[in-house]
This record gives C-alpha cells, sequence and structure tokens, in this order.
C-alpha cells in the first residue's frame, strides 16, 4: 500500500533521517555519545534517545505497537540527567533500527480515515489538527534534532557530515 498523500513527505523524512543519524554516529566512541558541548547543552545519547521517544509517541497513535524500558529518560521537557543510567550506543542504535522498520511499516498501511481523525491532547504542535497534522509537524521536530546531533558531532572534532 503507498504511503498516503497526506504524509508523504512527512514519510521520507524520516526514512531520510533515519539514514542520516546512522551515518553521524557510526563512528563516535561510547564516551562521545555522552559529552555535552556546553553545560546545559543534549549530549548525542539524550538527543536520540529523544527520537526514538518521539517516534514511539507517532507509534502510538497510529496503533503501532514500539516501546523501550528507558524511553521516560527521553520525554518531552525532560533535560540531560548526569547520573542516569542512559542506555549504551548500541542499545539506542538496535532501538533506532527497530522504531525506524516500524515506523516505515506503520506510515505506509495508515489509512486516511486515522490521518484525519482530531489530535488529542497532550500533543506537540499540529499543522491541521489532525494525526496527519502531527506526523508532519513532528517530522520537522526530528529533522532539527537530526541537525543537533550532526552539530555536536562537528564540536567533538569530527568532520561534519556534508563536508
Amino acid at each position: 500500500m503507498p504511503t498516503p498523500a497526506s504524509i508523504a513527505q512527512a514519510a521520507e523524512d524520516y526514512r531520510f533521517n533515519n539514514s542520516f543519524v546512522l551515518n553521524t554516529v557510526k563512528d563516535l566512541s561510547a564516551e562521545e555519545w555522552l559529552k555535552q558541548p556546553g553545560e546545559s547543552s543534549n549530549h548525542i545519547a539524550w538527543l536520540v534517545g529523544h527520537l526514538l521517544w518521539t517516534r514511539s509517541r507517532i507509534l502510538a497513535r497510529l496503533g503501532a505497537d514500539w516501546s523501550a524500558s528507558w524511553l521516560d529518560l527521553f520525554g518531552r521537557g525532560s533535560k540531560v540527567d548526569g547520573g542516569a543510567a542512559y542506555p549504551s550506543p548500541d542499545a539506542l542504535m538496535d532501538a533506532w533500527s527497530e522504531a525506524g522498520t516500524v515506523l516505515s511499516g506503520a506510515l505506509d498501511s495508515v489509512s486516511e480515515e486515522t490521518l484525519g481523525k482530531p489530535v488529542t491532547p497532550p500533543a506537540p504542535p499540529t499543522v491541521d489538527g489532525k494525526i496527519s497534522g502531527l506526523i508532519r509537524f513532528l517530522a520537522w521536530h526530528e529533522t532539527y534534532h537530526v541537525g543537533q546531533i550532526c552539530y555536536v558531532r562537528s564540536l567533538l572534532g569530527h568532520k561534519g557530515m556534508m563536508g
């Protein structure tokens, strides 16, 4: 089943972000995943975890089942906690792969009826008050955080992903 037109661009954004994150973090050490570029900045482990938390919220609204026991560390409004036991980079990337597969399938099989349902609180902004608008907004949100991951990578002394 093709991706519904109302979310086709968002679905492509999620797929692009999926591979971009994989390439951005593949050569980082475990220590670099937890290095904050500033006192109040997020580290890469938190950023990836936050994207996973967000993907889990999208999947729940689409009726798909995916979760991880540690997702609450990365919820909306949470902050980096120096004392938290964050998942390892391998655990985060295994979850990234799993969630990406489930999300891709869910976006390809969601009905227009589901996409047209109104968003119920609590929810971030939506461009049209519907699930379709929420998916589009969260694709933008994810791309924003992928940019942050790339920026932190550069601050850690690695070559930028775009040259």
